[in-house]
């Protein structure tokens, strides 16, 4: 449907750390910004092996890195550390302002940034809205915070018409 293109992210992967992000540098991005929980870790949890290892390889291959994210700045900044990457906390996604800020921080414009997240009505919309290439994934682990859980049912019925209209 008309109505949810918007919503639609560029493409879907089963996980961030499935996908080959050195294609993406090849292809001439040269940022990434991404949502924390259940993207790159269970909800509330700090970083991980993978998260780091991901995020050393990422500049390695020339990557600019930023998170961004709804929480609070106790949540983000400990974990943007971890993983030594640029963040804003407190986002207000999926309203566009955070998404800019992002550019300047990375030194990087809409059509060299990529987004990973894994909610739709966030994430996705709020990178669509600047115009950027978005990669939706499945969260990692199925426990959520209820209007999360909420969402979810909604995103659905967008995946649904998403993947219909991919056909």
């Amino acid at each position: 449907m008309r109505i949810f293109k918007r919503l639609y992210p560029s493409e879907m992967k089963d996980g961030t750390y499935v996908i080959d992000f050195k294609q993406y540098y090849d292809m001439g991005y040269r940022g990434i910004l991404f949502d924390i929980d259940n993207t790159l870790v269970p909800h509330g949890e700090p970083a991980d092996k993978r998260a780091i290892q991901l995020f050393k390889k990422l500049r390695e291959i020339g990557f600019q890195t930023c998170l961004i994210s709804n929480n609070k700045e106790p949540r983000v900044k400990p974990f943007a550390n971890q993983v030594g990457s640029k963040y804003i906390f407190n986002a207000h996604k999926p309203f566009g302002k955070s998404y800019r800020k992002a550019f300047e921080l990375m030194h990087t414009k809409k059509n060299n940034t990529l987004f990973v997240g894994d909610q739709i009505f966030t994430d996705v919309y709020g990178a669509n809205r600047v115009g950027m290439y978005t990669i939706l994934v499945k969260p990692i682990h199925p426990k959520e915070e209820i209007q999360i859980v909420l969402k979810r049912y909604l995103e659905k019925i967008v995946l649904s018409t998403y993947k219909k209209d991919k056909k």
